[in-house]
């Protein structure tokens, strides 16, 4: 496995991963774009109850292992994933794995990673990355998808990674992909997947809780309004928060949706349907939208021009509109199909 993984750099992490993973499988080559679009993993979270760093998680995509599980399912393929209880347990359970000649997904936390860069380095639990082999020192051989080489880490540090405490804490989660070898169809998982995705951005149909989707939008937008009445210090941080969600924690929010835009672009290629290459160009000025969004709230932070709350909430109002035509003429585009 160590001569022969083919290393792709990625956008996001478990998308790539599991791009990845499929591609050096050898039956199936597939790019992130289409593993995340399969995945119908495309939506929005306001999390108020959930904290990291003392701050309400924001969410752009669908939970970790989302995107593992529902790609596998389309193809029909078995995940087989593991937590553990012991430490040495789970290292002892990824080097059987490498002894198979598997590569193993991992979840782990980016802190505890000695090859990222220390100013990248922050308390994020849910970053995925493949492990492939072991050299001779025994450092793990590992293609991390948001680096454009494959790298190494030491035994002690992955273990620390993949068993770091608080929020999304991994416990030691890994992964591995067996191909059932059942044939599919294409054309159909293209259309399914984009009737899942439309139906998700909305939100839940549950009276009382908007914290989803084109809903949770609209809810943080006011929750946005609500921080004039808040020390400057903590509305900077809020802001800075929503920023960090979504332009440095895995792609983020625009990141996702330029990656839907681009599954739809291929997905117009393998159909022969323009109609998905036309929403592809919606999808990302929705995701031009999500930046001067991010780009607003940064220049208020920073003081450099006259921006207020009210016109940051403005732009996300704008956002959650245009998401909601996009949601709409993707309902339609496959009850047609």
């Amino acid at each position: 496995m160590e001569n022969t993984f083919v290393h792709r750099q990625s956008s996001h992490c478990e998308s790539g991963v599991v791009a990845n993973m499929l591609s050096n499988q050898g039956r199936i080559s597939m790019s992130e774009p289409m593993a995340f679009g399969l995945a119908s993993a495309l939506t929005f979270a306001y999390l108020p109850f959930v904290k990291i760093n003392g701050l309400p998680l924001i969410a752009y995509r669908m939970p970790p292992k989302s995107i593992i599980k529902g790609v596998a399912k389309k193809l029909k393929m078995t995940v087989h994933s593991q937590k553990f209880s012991s430490q040495e347990k789970g290292m002892e359970a990824l080097d059987n794995e490498l002894k198979l000649g598997r590569c193993v997904g991992l979840q782990t936390s980016v802190y505890w990673l000695p090859y990222f860069p220390e100013d990248m380095r922050f308390h994020f639990n849910a970053h995925n990355l493949v492990v492939y082999g072991k050299n001779d020192q025994g450092d793990y051989l590992i293609s991390d998808p948001v680096f454009e080489e494959v790298v190494t880490c030491p035994a002690d540090d992955l273990k620390r990674a993949r068993f770091a405490k608080g929020a999304l804490a991994p416990k030691g989660l890994m992964y591995v992909l067996e191909d059932n070898q059942e044939q599919v169809d294409f054309n159909e998982l293209i259309y399914k997947s984009i009737r899942k995705t439309a139906k998700m951005m909305y939100g839940l149909p549950i009276p009382g809780i908007s914290f989803f989707g084109i809903q949770g939008i609209h809810y943080l937008a006011k929750q946005i309004l609500k921080l004039e009445h808040k020390p400057m210090k903590y509305t900077r941080l809020y802001l800075g928060n929503i920023v960090r969600m979504q332009e440095e924690i895995g792609t983020g929010g625009a990141g996702f949706r330029f990656m839907y835009a681009s599954f739809l672009d291929e997905a117009s290629v393998l159909t022969g349907d323009e109609r998905l290459y036309e929403l592809s160009k919606l999808t990302t000025e929705i995701g031009d939208k999500w930046r001067e969004f991010a780009m607003q709230a940064v220049l208020f932070c920073k003081k450099r021009q006259d921006i207020s709350l009210h016109t940051i909430a403005e732009t996300l109002q704008e956002c959650a509109k245009m998401e909601k035509q996009l949601q709409t003429r993707l309902l339609s585009l496959s009850v047609l199909k």
